[in-house]
C-alpha cells in the first residue's frame, strides 16, 4: 500500500474526512478535515496511481 493511500485510511479510520480539492493531470490534490469537516488540517498532492485508484471519481470520504 502506498503511504499517500495509507494516510487517508488512517484519516478516515480515526473519524477525520478527506476531501478531494483538485484533479489535474496526473496529479490530485486531497484536503485532510477535522472529524466535523470544518477545518482543513493538511493536505495532500500526489500522482501517486495508487492514491488515484482509491479516490476514484468520490469527491470525499463521505461518498
Amino acid at each position: 500500500m502506498s503511504p499517500a493511500v495509507a494516510a487517508l485510511i488512517r484519516w478516515q479510520d480515526s473519524g477525520g474526512v478527506w476531501r478531494v480539492l483538485g484533479r489535474r493531470g496526473t496529479h490530485v490534490t486531497v484536503g485532510l478535515f477535522e472529524c466535523t469537516g470544518g477545518d482543513e488540517v493538511d493536505r495532500i498532492v500526489s500522482a501517486d496511481p495508487a492514491l488515484r485508484a482509491f479516490v476514484g471519481q468520490r469527491g470525499s470520504s463521505e461518498d
